[in-house]
């Protein structure tokens, strides 16, 4: 299913992201995610590509959203990063994802590291438009940044490279985290003024331990509003009430952004099946009365 229907179809899209098991470890372990996870009903899983791009990486990527489909009949959405890949290396993948079933794709650039290099691609726009010459039955999604990319000079500069993508072929687009939803007010009133009008889903991480903030904050440099900084302060000594802390404060974003009639919610699972179910738990009445509007 082109997941462009379900926005089609829907007042509030709700999806979750899940990452393939590190390379040290089985993709058996996938499964409890994986199973703890359906019963949320999310309206799609995504699934990321994996630090580099790696061979083994990229079949489990493929793997995984095979299974979300087959296995447990949710529509996947594989990630591809561009950044370090050959056109032949990306034609591979999509014929891979194609023979499996997977018609939906996170079209990204990827991190430029050392050993990680561009090669065929330098954006994310570029694959995008080789994705759609080289097979258009692929529906795809792009990323967003409600606070710019960092690798832009401005906000401005970021949304006219973003519009780039979306002319390029993308129908959908997900934004990175944030912690403070005025940014992202902020960034769709620039987006609408910009001209582009596909659907825009808020990335929401419930942020749960220490170790987490550090990572984020390296990560891609999210401001903390003097809420959530309070709330870290407070609870950086006790790890259970932080967790507790942190959803709450995720829910609360969250139910403040369907309330301002945000598009859908990509909740950045991490893997966590019970983070994931609270939070779905505590939305799901409100999920369930904004689509029934429809």
């Amino acid at each position: 299913m082109n997941i462009q229907r379900l926005f089609e179809s829907k007042k509030v899209v709700y999806s979750l992201e899940i990452f393939p098991p590190k390379k040290t470890t089985s993709i058996d372990t996938i499964y409890n995610t994986l199973y703890g996870l359906r019963g949320l009903r999310p309206d799609f899983i995504s699934v990321t590509y994996g630090a580099g791009g790696s061979e083994a990486q990229k079949n489990k990527t493929c793997e995984i959203a095979s299974l979300i489909k087959s296995e447990y009949q949710i529509e996947p959405v594989s990630h591809l990063t561009c950044v370090g890949s050959t056109k032949q290396d990306i034609i591979e993948f999509l014929d891979r994802l194609k023979a499996e079933g997977v018609q939906n794709i996170l079209a990204l650039r990827g991190d430029i590291t050392p050993g990680n290099d561009v090669i065929d691609f330098e954006h994310a726009s570029d694959l995008t438009a080789f994705i759609k010459s080289y097979d258009d039955s692929f529906n795809i999604s792009g990323a967003c940044y409600a606070e710019g990319h960092c690798d832009s000079a401005s906000i401005d500069e970021d949304i006219e490279n973003l519009k780039k993508k979306v002319d390029a072929g993308v129908t959908h687009l997900v934004s990175q985290l944030f912690f403070d939803n005025n940014h992202f007010y902020e960034f769709m009133d620039k987006v609408e003024k910009a001209g582009i009008h596909v659907p825009i889903e808020a990335g929401i991480m419930p942020v749960i331990n220490k170790a987490q903030i550090e990572r984020t904050v390296s990560m891609c440099g999210a401001s903390f509003p003097v809420k959530f900084s309070k709330l870290l302060n407070k609870y950086a000594q006790d790890p259970v009430a932080l967790k507790d802390a942190g959803i709450a404060f995720a829910t609360e974003q969250i139910i403040d952004l369907i309330n301002n009639d945000v598009r859908g919610i990509h909740l950045y699972t991490m893997n966590n099946v019970e983070t994931a179910t609270r939070i779905t738990n505590s939305i799901s009445n409100i999920l369930a009365s904004c689509n029934r509007q429809v």
